[in-house]
């Protein structure tokens, strides 16, 4: 079996020593940076199969390191670690392309578990594709056209960029639309966790992907909430290719 490489951008010493012991018991070859910098170059090397990011860095901030990768088409998964009064930006970390955050202080069995579920949900995702199931790859719905090959909607003439999230989620909708998808199922199907945790993930993600979607976030009329259940795609497809 192949190594699974983890590189942990970390300053604070005895978090980043215990979570590099904890990620070598748990069989991952682990590297580390003690800084912004130091951690964009070990990331731009391509060994690590995912990336442990803090927020609050020496010399580059995480924001910073996240937004280089992403603007150069690294898609190495993500995973935020971050101090609650952080909240604002773990938001912003995952409009710009993070796949998870945790928040300080964590477990070490539940890290190890998100790093598995992002692994075992990328892994996944990049041996079929989204747009890669044997169904079109552009969908027409009024004002909305999604191309799921690029990961890209055009709503009434302007094109937005889907997080990989964002375009897994609404491919899951969309496949069903006219069903309710439950946030259970969002997160067993998209984020591949086993183990459901206690999380806002879904419901910030849908968020985003409303902001993109929708005319008025506010009277959703593509992703409808059903309260207690879960999310609808009520739009009618117009047109496939």
């Amino acid at each position: 079996m192949s190594e699974t490489h983890i590189l942990v951008i970390e300053d604070e010493p005895d978090l980043r020593a215990g979570i590099k012991h904890n990620l070598e018991l748990e069989g991952f070859v682990v590297d580390s940076a003690a800084d912004g910098r130091e951690g964009l170059r070990k990331a731009r090397e391509g060994r690590a199969a995912l990336i442990l990011l803090d927020l609050m860095l020496p010399v580059m901030p995480g924001l910073e390191v996240l937004k280089h990768l992403r603007e150069t088409g690294r898609q190495t998964p993500i995973i935020i670690i971050s101090a609650k009064g952080q909240d604002r930006d773990k938001v912003h970390g995952l409009e710009l392309g993070a796949d998870d955050y945790l928040t300080k202080p964590f477990g070490l069995s539940e890290l190890a578990a998100r790093i598995r579920a992002v692994l075992r949900r990328t892994q996944t995702g990049a041996k079929a594709g989204v747009g890669e199931r044997g169904s079109a790859s552009v969908m027409k719905f009024p004002n909305l056209v999604v191309d799921w090959r690029r990961f890209t909607i055009v709503r009434d003439g302007e094109e937005q960029q889907l997080s990989r999230y964002e375009a897994e989620i609404l491919r899951m909708l969309v496949d069903h639309r006219g069903e309710v998808v439950s946030r259970q199922d969002l997160l067993r199907k998209v984020w591949g966790y086993v183990h459901l945790p206690t999380t806002r993930t879904v419901d910030n993600h849908i968020a985003r992907l409303r902001k993109k979607l929708e005319r008025d976030v506010e009277n959703p009329v593509h992703v409808v909430t059903v309260h207690g259940l879960g999310y609808r795609f009520e739009s009618k497809l117009l047109e496939e290719s």
